[in-house]
């Protein structure tokens, strides 16, 4: 059986991530989608608890994918599901530089894990979650970019389309 992982915030997830996950299914026996539990590098809009709630509901018909969070290195995170394979979207040029330094990394620390870049689809390949969050803000509709779930949190959380903060339960 060969394991692939696919980390990311996934804040929120959208639907060019699922389109890779989906992809990445159809190839692999098994794809574990790896939630960062606390990431460093920026902070979430939304809870653990959401982002990986999410995942699992618009992931549910994909047997063979399963959702994990994880607050290691990615190598670690592989390794604890005996992945062979770390699957990276990539939407556009900047990502990709990005990632490269990455796989460097990696590979440094575990060159026996292979990295599998998938192009998003065309037409995913200009979505991702901040601008997904940015348009919310500012009451637009998100409904065809991420899922069903995802939309109607956005809403709830920017139900008059005020650029900015979220909502939170003290307001």
């Amino acid at each position: 059986m060969i394991t692939a992982i696919y980390p990311g915030t996934y804040d929120p997830v959208t639907n060019g991530h699922i389109d890779v996950i989906g992809r990445a299914a159809a190839i692999f026996d098994r794809v574990v989608i790896g939630v960062v539990g606390n990431p460093q590098h920026k902070q979430p809009m939304f809870t653990l608890d959401e982002r990986v709630a999410f995942l699992e509901e618009a992931l549910n018909a994909l047997e063979n994918v399963e959702v994990d969070v994880f607050s290691e290195l990615v190598v670690d995170f592989a390794h604890k599901w005996g992945a062979k394979v770390i699957v990276k979207g990539l939407r556009v040029i900047s990502d990709f530089e990005w990632e490269f330094q990455m796989n460097q990394l990696n590979r440094t620390l575990a060159p026996e894990i292979e990295t599998l870049y998938v192009m998003s689809s065309p037409q995913f390949s200009f979505v991702s979650s901040s601008g997904v969050k940015e348009i919310a803000s500012f009451g637009g509709t998100v409904d065809e970019f991420v899922p069903p779930a995802v939309a109607r949190r956005l809403k709830e959380l920017f139900p008059s389309g005020r650029g900015g903060a979220p909502l939170n339960s003290q307001e």
